[in-house]
């Protein structure tokens, strides 16, 4: 590294950074009957975009594994894996508070009366602190460690679960829990779930036992609605599995939010006629706006994703509608008057077609190194049209 200095500029300012859109809360539970402390992430876009919405997630434990949550979303948002979110860590370890307000009794595995306030506390209070003053999308996420990872299974056995998505990181079960699990994603689910478990030799025998029971159940679900993910980290330590499982989660998670894969377009979309590959690309986004409030424009790779299928099928009948879903999106460029104006020489209407491709080379700036080999496509047609075309 030429200049040292530079590089601890660089993490300073980025530590500070962070810090800044970090609050702290002191917040009056009236179901607790007590103060409870939070820490607060809000990214910097929500004072930029008053339109925008934002997934919620609720991390408890929140003294270990709230920076690690939000270090791991920041850079995921930054890649476009995952979408910003808001993230409320509830602070549990100044009194070992976890330990009441994640207790369950033996006989049957359900919160004490301490666990029901405290569950009270997050369902009631806390989700709805959340959406009175923050612009919440519907999409939710809760974490968890050990007896945390345990407790936030309550809020999916109910009948009407609060979270979208679970992260159990090495979960002391209750005793029934697994059972209870089992008879939800068994049930008809509204909505998708993402569940996400792991375990390691690292855990003491009881509680990767209970693990390893409890991913034998899971992974038998034919619930569709029911997305699930396991991580096995024998190489690690529980401290360092808290590293790993976050982030592994977080792709597994938001997998519907990132670009298309070659996983998925091998699994989803290679076989779709092209209207249907359009339909699917558009849906994709509906989706990803409804669920996290992204207000996110079809990105560019997207669409040159399922490019192959609309050239290659059905003698490019849906040029036409391909070019104009891009210039709805994209104004200002000109792929999508390209695609038009090659539906039309391809059906031999020249003047459209024509008009067309100047429509999209006017759209390229001075100098643009594209501009020689888009003008082709004008000569192309003017030769076609004047007959002296030779292919």
């Amino acid at each position: 590294m030429k200049n040292p200095y530079l590089l601890v500029l660089i993490l300073l300012v980025s530590i500070s950074s962070l810090a800044q859109n970090i609050q702290f809360k002191k917040f009056n539970s009236l179901e607790l009957d007590n103060e409870r402390y939070l820490k607060i992430y809000v990214p910097p876009s929500y004072e930029t975009d008053s339109t925008k919405l934002y997934p919620l997630t609720i991390v408890l434990d929140a003294e270990y594994l709230f920076d690690v949550y939000v270090g791991n979303s920041i850079l995921f948002a930054n890649k476009e894996k995952a979408p910003e979110q808001i993230i409320i860590g509830i602070n549990q370890n100044y009194y070992n508070e976890r330990y009441e307000d994640c207790s369950y009794l033996k006989e049957n595995s359900l919160p004490t009366q301490q666990g029901e306030a405290f569950y009270r506390f997050i369902r009631s209070e806390l989700l709805e602190y959340a959406d009175e003053n923050y612009r919440i999308s519907p999409f939710k996420t809760i974490v968890g460690n050990t007896l945390t990872a345990n407790f936030i299974n309550y809020f999916l056995v109910e009948e009407y679960p609060g979270f979208n998505a679970f992260i159990n990181i090495n979960p002391y079960y209750a005793m029934d829990i697994p059972a209870m699990l089992q008879n939800k994603i068994e049930q008809n689910i509204d909505e998708n779930i993402y569940y996400y478990l792991c375990n390691g030799k690292y855990n003491v025998e009881k509680w990767r036992n209970t693990i390893n029971t409890t991913n034998d159940l899971l992974t038998n679900s034919e619930n569709p609605n029911f997305n699930y993910k396991f991580d096995k980290f024998d190489n690690s330590t529980k401290t360092a599995s808290i590293g790993q499982s976050i982030p592994s989660a977080l792709a597994f998670i938001f997998d519907l939010y990132s670009a298309i894969s070659k996983d998925e377009f091998e699994k989803n979309i290679k076989h779709l006629s092209p209207p249907d590959a359009i339909a699917y690309l558009e849906n994709k986004y509906v989706e990803i706006d409804y669920l996290f409030g992204s207000n996110l424009k079809i990105r560019e790779r997207d669409i040159f994703a399922i490019e192959p299928i609309i050239l290659d099928k059905e003698n490019g009948d849906y040029l036409k509608n391909f070019g104009e879903m891009i210039n709805n999106l994209y104004k200002e460029s000109p792929i999508g008057d390209y695609y038009i104006g090659r539906y039309y020489e391809t059906g031999k209407k020249l003047k459209l077609a024509l008009k067309y491709y100047k429509s999209g080379y006017m759209k390229l700036p001075e100098g643009d190194p594209n501009a020689d080999g888009y003008y082709e496509n004008i000569e192309r047609v003017l030769r076609k049209r004047d007959g002296t075309y030779i292919e």
